[in-house]
């Protein structure tokens, strides 16, 4: 079994489902704290609808997203060392969650939702990596083949 992320940022819907499609995704599961996007089709409501319509099934898990300290202190110093290792504290509180995302992802092909394009700079990497060492599932980090945004460890990356 295989647990996979993806990024919306750069994405419209349309490609962003057809990116699933291909992937065989069954259900997204979105870790974002706050399922809001300024994006249109990416706010919770929207995109469960949508996903829903497309005959894909829609999970939020809040206790997975970036908690607001942490995406606080990320945006004041940019420092990506300290961002990781405070999502990493914070991930090793929500063991029931990544035992219940672990189970999930053992019955449905899974895709972690974010923004960031680059999973690099996105905590859905480290929720992943969790899901791998409680279970052992891989881990495939779905891209586009030619993202229509990229960045590096800026400011604005992993805010989710």
């Amino acid at each position: 079994m295989t647990i996979y992320t993806i990024g919306y940022e750069g994405l419209g819907i349309d490609e962003f489902i057809s990116l699933l499609k291909a992937y065989d995704i069954e259900t997204v599961v979105d870790i974002r704290e706050l399922p809001l996007s300024r994006k249109p089709g990416f706010s919770k409501t929207v995109l469960s609808n949508t996903l829903q319509l497309t005959g894909l099934a829609y999970i939020h898990i809040a206790a997975l997203g970036c908690p607001k300290p942490v995406r606080d202190q990320y945006r004041e110093d940019g420092n990506w060392q300290l961002y990781t290792k405070g999502f990493t504290k914070y991930l090793s509180t929500q063991t029931s969650a990544v035992e219940s995302l672990s189970m999930l992802a053992s019955t449905s092909s899974c895709a972690l939702l974010c923004y960031e394009a680059d999973f690099n700079f996105c905590h859905r990497y480290m929720v992943a990596d969790a899901v791998h060492k409680f279970n052992g599932m891989g881990v495939v980090h779905i891209q586009t083949s030619d993202p229509k945004t990229k960045h590096s460890a800026g400011r604005l990356a992993a805010l989710a």
